[in-house]
C-alpha cells in the first residue's frame, strides 16, 4: 500500500478545497430570491401568493438556481433578504427575484409591500415598504441577466385608506404599478402593464404565475420569448382583461433560463 506523506496530504487537501470552492462557485452562478406575501396583518389574505412562490421556487430550483425563500416577509426580513441576495447576485451569472403579493405606486415610485405594513398615509410608504429601485439594484450586478418578476399588480387595498387620510378626493397613489426603465442587462416583468390590475385567480396559481410555470422550463427558450408566451397566455385566459408588461434592457445575445436540449445523435456514416 502506498503511503502519502504530510506534504502529499496537504496537496490533496488543497485540491479538494479547490474543487469544493469551484463547485460552490458553479452553484452560485444562478441565484434566485422568491418572496410570497399572502397573509397581510392589516388586509384580507390573498389567495395565491403562497402557492405562486412555492411553485416558482421549485421550478427555479429544477433549473439549477440556488433559491432563497421568504414567506410572509416583514419589512425587516425583506430588507435583510434583499441585502443578502444582492451579495450573492454580484457573484452570479443570472439573478432572479420573484415577488407575489401587494405592490403600490406613489408619485411614480413603485414599492413592494411587506406583510406587516399598515400604510395609513402616503408618508408611511417610504418607511414601511421596499422601494422597487432597491430590488432593481440587487440584480443589476449579475453578469448576464438580472430578472425581476412581479405578480404584484393586484387591487391595492391600501389606496382608499391613504386617500381618506389625506382628506382629499385624490391621491398620488394610483392603480397598479408605474412603468420602469431598467438598464444594464435587466428585465422587469409585471403581471399587468403599468396602471392596470392583475387577477389573483381562482385556481392554485394566478393566471400570470400559472403561465410562467408552463414556460419557464422550456429548453433553450430565450427569456424574452418566454415572457412573450406568458403575455399571450394571460391575455387569452383573462379574455384580454389583463395584459402583462415587459421592460427590457438587454443586448442581442440569446439568454435562456433552461438549457437547450442536447442535439440528436448523427447516425449518418462519416
Amino acid at each position: 500500500m502506498a503511503l502519502i506523506g504530510r506534504g502529499g496530504a496537504l496537496a490533496l487537501a488543497g485540491l479538494a478545497l479547490a474543487a469544493f470552492t469551484s463547485l460552490g462557485a458553479l452553484a452560485q452562478e444562478r441565484v434566485a430570491l422568491v418572496i410570497g406575501n399572502a397573509g397581510y396583518a392589516n388586509q384580507p389574505r390573498l389567495a395565491n401568493p403562497a402557492n405562486d412562490a412555492a411553485d416558482m421556487a421549485a421550478a427555479l430550483g429544477k433549473l439549477g438556481f440556488t433559491v432563497q425563500r421568504l414567506d410572509e416577509a416583514s419589512y425587516d426580513s425583506m430588507r435583510r433578504g434583499l441585502q443578502s441576495f444582492g451579495e450573492a447576485a454580484r457573484r452570479a451569472d443570472k439573478a432572479v427575484v420573484f415577488f407575489a403579493g401587494h405592490g403600490v405606486e406613489i408619485a411614480g415610485e413603485n414599492y413592494l409591500v411587506p406583510v406587516d405594513a399598515k400604510l395609513t398615509s402616503e408618508s408611511d410608504v417610504a418607511f414601511e415598504a421596499i422601494p422597487m429601485r432597491t430590488v432593481m439594484a440587487t440584480v443589476a450586478t449579475a453578469r448576464t441577466l438580472g430578472l425581476i418578476i412581479l405578480d404584484a399588480c393586484r387591487a391595492d387595498p391600501f389606496r382608499p385608506r391613504m386617500i381618506s387620510a389625506s382628506g382629499a378626493t385624490r391621491s398620488s397613489a394610483t392603480r397598479g404599478l408605474a412603468r420602469v426603465e431598467p438598464s444594464g442587462g435587466m428585465i422587469v416583468a409585471y403581471a399587468a402593464r403599468e396602471g392596470t390590475l392583475a387577477a389573483d385567480g381562482a385556481a392554485r396559481n394566478s393566471p400570470f404565475t400559472a403561465s410562467l410555470l408552463r414556460h419557464i422550463g422550456r429548453p433553450g427558450l430565450d427569456v424574452r420569448l418566454m415572457l412573450g408566451a406568458v403575455r399571450d397566455d394571460v391575455l387569452k385566459a383573462t379574455l384580454n382583461a389583463q395584459e402583462p408588461a415587459i421592460y427590457i434592457a438587454l443586448g442581442g445575445a440569446q439568454i435562456a433560463l433552461a438549457a437547450a436540449a442536447p442535439a440528436p445523435p448523427n447516425d449518418e456514416a462519416a
